[in-house]
């Protein structure tokens, strides 16, 4: 092979085996979460297909692909078919920029273990989880349902007020790494990870993000006491698996953005890159479970509450006095 299509060939095969693993993570999640709820409800869950259930997330899949797609007749045919799609893509996306372990080389070529390690990775990811948001509201909109149509606005601002905590949450860490670039913050954590530099910012985070991937106790959007199943009701069959993979992508999102923004990415003693790296977003997505096994639904004044009279003020305080440290620290006046 020439030397200009080897580059591109390991590219297509990164990209290829990065998908394979990221959507196969997904429907395992779905499984880890039920086998630990059912753990801490002394239930037994999923256990008839395959051993210890494993086969379960194949068995769900087969079921929704057999099932018929509904369309409500007063539906927007063309916005209802593309939004479920929408959440997904943004999730799939954002893996895009996330390294997960040191360069290797393959066939003397020097491989990151990032599909593009932009210089402005950051953004990048921040822009992407705003991107989730167009998804849930216009499938609440096209379905032509009272029910789906206050899920999606519930939504709607949900994501974009946690959103300023949550990025606020990450302002500090940028400032103390010097840089927008993931494998930037990751090695500048080799000393110390941030979550233990800045304690505040990663409860700030984690709060966030729960509100963010639409998760117990913020789960609003999708309240079935009140709402049915919210944005989704309407929805059926693959289009409805869209929306359910893509909650379960979102939570690997956040939980990859905060192993890399917080518990020093890959880096740790004995094990390779990939493997530590897997394990830190293990536990955030640990954390999601056991704050749904745990935690009651707030009501939607008090979401807000939280946000805009705690949240948001206390991010505030935290940027400003950790801004003053790195500047003390620095020897600026």
């Amino acid at each position: 092979m020439s030397g200009t299509l080897l580059p591109l060939a390991l590219k297509a095969a990164h990209i290829a085996v990065l998908l394979l693993v990221v959507l196969t993570a997904a429907a395992y999640l779905v499984w880890f979460e039920r086998k630990l709820l059912a753990r801490m409800q002394l239930r037994l869950g999923p256990n008839r297909a395959g051993p210890a259930g494993l086969l379960q997330p194949l068995a769900d899949v087969i079921k929704l692909v057999c099932k018929e797609d509904v369309i409500p007749a007063a539906a927007d045919r063309g916005v209802y078919r593309l939004a479920p799609a929408l959440t997904a893509l943004a999730a799939i996306l954002a893996f895009a920029v996330i390294p997960v372990g040191e360069p290797v080389r393959l066939f003397g070529i020097e491989q990151p273990l990032v599909v593009s390690d932009l210089s402005i990775g950051a953004l990048y990811l921040l822009g992407l989880s705003s991107l989730s948001v167009y998804g849930v509201t216009l499938g609440g909109y096209a379905s032509a349902s009272k029910y789906a149509l206050l899920g999606s606005l519930r939504a709607l601002a949900q994501i974009i007020s946690y959103e300023l905590p949550l990025g606020l949450a990450l302002a500090p860490v940028l400032m103390l790494a010097g840089s927008l670039s993931l494998t930037d913050i990751v090695r500048a954590q080799a000393s110390a990870p941030f979550a233990v530099l800045c304690p505040v910012s990663f409860a700030l985070y984690l709060i966030s993000s729960l509100a963010e991937a639409r998760r117990t106790p913020f789960d609003l959007p999708e309240a079935e006491s009140e709402l049915v199943a919210g944005y989704h009701t309407e929805y059926s069959g693959m289009r409805f698996g869209l929306y359910y993979v893509g909650e379960y992508l979102n939570m690997m999102v956040l939980g990859s953005m905060g192993t890399v923004f917080f518990l020093g990415g890959w880096l740790g003693p004995g094990l390779p890159g990939p493997v530590w790296f897997a394990i830190k977003v293990g536990f955030f997505c640990f954390l999601f479970v056991w704050a749904r096994a745990t935690l009651p639904r707030l009501r939607y004044d008090q979401l807000m509450h939280l946000n805009w009279y705690w949240l948001l003020p206390l991010a505030l305080a935290n940027l400003i006095v950790t801004a003053a440290g790195a500047l003390w620290m620095r020897g600026g006046a």
